[in-house]
């Protein structure tokens, strides 16, 4: 019966068989679906790449290629990946055949002679899984975007904060305790929610395979304190003590420092927010020829026997009793595991149960051949070094720019602000400053057509233009360097890494 629903979709049938063809046509046309038909495997990629069609009704003996050889094609190709085929054949009857189908892309295999409602009913049943997976594929696209934006909105306030916090503290080199233990307190939460933020992009970002680790020989001791120090704020706090025992010899990792350190900070964090206070967290290292474990055994509230094989899955907030407030968002334990595999190691828990603490390992591979690997001077940054530069700072948020502003002039720098676009490029033209901070997000134009205005203005005039924005996936920084942007900084700026970078500029 005609449907005028299925008319939205596109079906490429193949056979090499004339009658055969017809007949599987003018069954789908009764039922309201375009049709279009191919007689060769060969015609059948052409058209598929051509037309783009909903589903393939594929047959498998055919002329040139098989089907299953068509249908491997296919599914290895990006641009038709996500066409469904239905492949169908008279000839290979076997369960064997049909598996080799599946296995080859096929999305079902059917044997024939088909029935017409039997093939209409496997049409409809796949167009069906089809809309429910791009459903999914764009819920996910949404929840990116979202998630993506929410970074960006919150790191826009957490910038102003951070930076005047800074200057407080610069500006009262003699404050009284309650007044330092009071701008401590704004800086601790700050890092808090940053790192909330930082969390949330994280799990969206490993989701889609978009986290790229910096593979370096990396000793363990160093990640391993680079850990202790994030974590040693919260445990000050809840008066904890931390144990430490690690091996006296080298050992090297090949892995991401940044990634390794992560990875302890959070299980560190984790025993630390599950443990009562004044309680005991021993962090030890064992090494075996070909891997270190890294045990962090708590003396916490442990984790019920039901609750130990779920704790390392997104969202999952197990390990909590029900008279205690739940903790962060569940995110941690999921990047320690996704995170791990990555460096190709595992991480496991054990527990005695409620109130019976827990012990958490991470197994890493190691390297045996210990490279030799000497320390790299510091640079010492124009900042350190006292040096001062003409600086403008492009930005339409009026707090971040004035509280970046103070904390540069305060360093000897000569700094003015605009906060659009036009108005900076006026300012940079007439002053030829060295140094440039410009955000992304202008309200009449963004930063990269700015950036590329700039780099246009003089073949003489090369200032060091740094990026500024919420938005701090690898694909932004890569779209910020093609613009012409030579460093990128992901809101709110740490002042730190601002003074990493060589302020002076180039010479005018």
């Amino acid at each position: 019966m005609f449907n005028q629903q299925h008319a939205d979709y596109l079906i490429l049938n193949v056979d090499d068989n004339e009658g055969a063809r017809y007949a599987k046509s003018r069954i789908l046309g009764k039922s309201g679906f375009r049709v279009i038909e191919a007689s060769n495997g060969t015609d059948a990629i052409a058209m598929a790449n051509a037309h783009n069609p909903d589903l393939i009704l594929l047959d498998t003996r055919l002329p040139d290629i098989n089907g299953f050889e068509v249908s491997r094609r296919l599914k290895s190709e990006d641009s038709t990946r996500t066409i469904l085929i239905l492949q169908t054949s008279a000839s290979f009857l076997k369960s064997e055949d049909k598996i080799q189908a599946l296995e080859w892309g096929a999305d079902n295999y059917l044997f024939e002679p088909i029935e017409p409602e039997e093939l209409i009913a496997n049409v409809r049943a796949l167009l069906r899984l089809s809309r429910a997976e791009r459903a999914l594929r764009d819920s996910n696209r949404r929840k990116d975007e979202f998630l993506a934006t929410l970074a960006h909105e919150l790191r826009n306030p957490l910038g102003p904060i951070r930076h005047a916090n800074e200057l407080l503290g610069m500006l009262d080199t003699s404050q009284s305790p309650v007044q330092e233990k009071a701008r401590q307190i704004i800086l601790r939460q700050t890092d808090h929610m940053i790192r909330l933020v930082d969390d949330l992009l994280d799990v969206s970002r490993i989701s889609h395979g978009k986290i790229e680790l910096k593979i370096e020989h990396v000793p363990l001791q160093h990640f391993i304190h680079t850990a202790i120090e994030t974590s040693a704020e919260l445990y000050k706090t809840r008066q904890h003590e931390l144990r430490v025992s690690l091996p006296e010899a080298p050992v090297w990792i090949e892995g991401d420092p940044v990634r390794l350190a992560q990875i302890v900070t959070n299980l560190l964090n984790n025993a630390a927010k599950f443990t009562q206070p004044g309680g005991l967290v021993q962090l030890s290292a064992q090494t075996t020829q070909h891997s270190v474990t890294i045990t962090i055994q708590d003396n916490g509230i442990g984790i019920a026997a039901d609750n130990r094989d779920r704790i390392f899955e997104l969202f999952t907030q197990a390990h909590h009793s029900n008279d205690k407030v739940k903790d962060g968002l569940g995110i941690g334990l999921s990047l320690v595991k996704t995170l791990s595999e990555m460096h190709g190691g595992t991480v496991g828990v054990e527990s005695a149960g409620i109130g019976m603490g827990s012990t958490f390992t991470l197994q890493l591979p190691i390297e045996n051949a210990h490279p030799n690997l000497a320390s790299a001077p510091l640079e010492t940054s124009a900042t350190q070094a006292g040096t001062s530069s003409s600086i403008i700072i492009v930005d339409d948020n009026v707090d971040a720019a004035e509280t970046l502003a103070a904390i540069l002039q305060l360093n000897g720098h000569a700094v003015q602000i605009a906060h659009t676009g036009r108005h900076g490029l006026q300012l940079i033209n007439d002053i030829r400053p060295q140094v440039i901070f410009l955000d992304i997000g202008l309200p009449d134009q963004s930063g990269y057509e700015v950036a590329k205005a700039i780099r246009l203005l003089a073949a003489d005039f090369q200032p060091i233009l740094i990026a500024l924005t919420g938005y701090g996936t690898s694909e932004d920084k890569a779209q910020a360097l093609a613009a012409g942007f030579d460093e990128h900084l992901v809101k709110p700026l740490d002042f730190e890494k601002i003074s990493s970078i060589n302020l002076l500029g180039p010479s005018l």
